[in-house]
C-alpha cells in the first residue's frame, strides 16, 4: 500500500489528527470497514500505531471522527443547494434538495454503512446523522408546503415515502437496468411524490377526484361497523 501522507504529518497535534482522519476516511470507506485495519492505516501514514492511538484511542473513535467530517461536508453541500433555490417553488426546492442529498449520501456510502457494514454502534451513529442532516430538513420542507396549502397529503406520509425511496435507490440496480442516472431516478421520485404516478385518462378530469384519500378515525370506525 503506497504511502501518501508522510510529508504532511507535522508535530502539531491538531494537524496530525486531521491527517490521520483524512487518510482513514480514504482507506476505510473505499474497500469496506471490516477489511481495513489500523495496521493498514499506520503503513499508509508511515507512522506507528502508537502515534495514531495517542490521538484516537480505538478504531471506533477514529471512524466517528471520519464520519463527522463526512457529514459536515454533506451538510455544507445541502445548505448550498438550499441557498441556490431559495425563494423558488416548493417542487424545485424539494427536487434540488433530494438530488443533492442522494449524491452526497451515495458518495460517502451512507446506505451501505447503515444497513450492514461495520460496527453496529457506528451503523446506529450513521442513521442518527443521516436523520439529523438530511431527513429532518426534508420533513421541514414538506411541513412548509403543507402549511402553505401546497401539499394536501400529510407531510409525515410524504417524508416516509421519500425516505424509503431515497434509501432504496442508493443501493438499487435500477440505474443500470433502466440506463438512467441516479439523479434521473431521484427526479422521477420527486415527480411521483409531488404530482402522482397516474395522469388523468380524460382531459378536464377534476383534480379533486384524483386526490389521495387519507382515512380518518371516523372512516375506520364506519368500516368496522358495516
Amino acid at each position: 500500500m503506497e504511502t501518501n501522507f508522510v510529508s504532511q504529518v507535522s508535530d502539531g497535534g491538531g494537524q496530525r489528527a486531521d491527517v490521520i482522519v483524512a487518510a482513514a476516511g480514504r482507506l476505510f470507506f473505499a474497500p469496506g470497514l471490516a477489511r481495513v485495519s489500523m495496521d493498514d492505516l499506520a503503513r499508509e501514514l508511515g507512522m506507528s500505531k502508537k502515534t495514531i492511538y495517542r490521538h484516537f484511542p480505538d478504531k471506533r473513535t477514529l471512524l466517528t471522527a471520519v464520519l463527522d467530517r463526512q457529514f459536515a461536508a454533506v451538510e455544507r453541500t445541502l445548505l448550498a443547494a438550499a441557498e441556490d433555490v431559495a425563494g423558488q417553488p416548493l417542487d424545485i426546492r424539494v427536487q434540488r434538495f433530494l438530488i443533492a442529498a442522494g449524491s452526497e449520501l451515495g458518495r460517502i456510502g451512507a446506505a451501505q454503512l447503515a444497513t450492514g457494514r461495520g460496527d453496529p454502534m457506528l451503523r446506529e451513529y450513521v442513521e442518527q446523522r443521516v436523520d439529523a442532516v438530511v431527513y429532518r430538513r426534508l420533513d421541514e420542507l414538506f411541513r412548509d408546503g403543507h402549511r402553505q396549502g401546497l401539499l394536501p397529503t400529510p407531510p409525515e406520509l410524504l417524508g416516509e415515502i421519500t425516505r424509503g425511496a431515497l434509501e432504496r435507490l442508493l443501493t438499487s440496480q435500477l440505474p443500470h437496468t433502466l440506463d438512467w442516472t441516479a439523479a434521473d431516478l431521484l427526479r422521477a421520485t420527486v415527480d411521483i411524490v409531488l404530482y402522482g404516478a397516474i395522469r388523468p385518462a380524460h382531459p378536464g378530469t377534476d383534480d379533486e377526484e384524483l386526490g389521495a384519500v387519507v382515512p380518518t378515525a371516523r372512516d375506520d370506525q364506519q368500516e368496522v361497523e358495516l
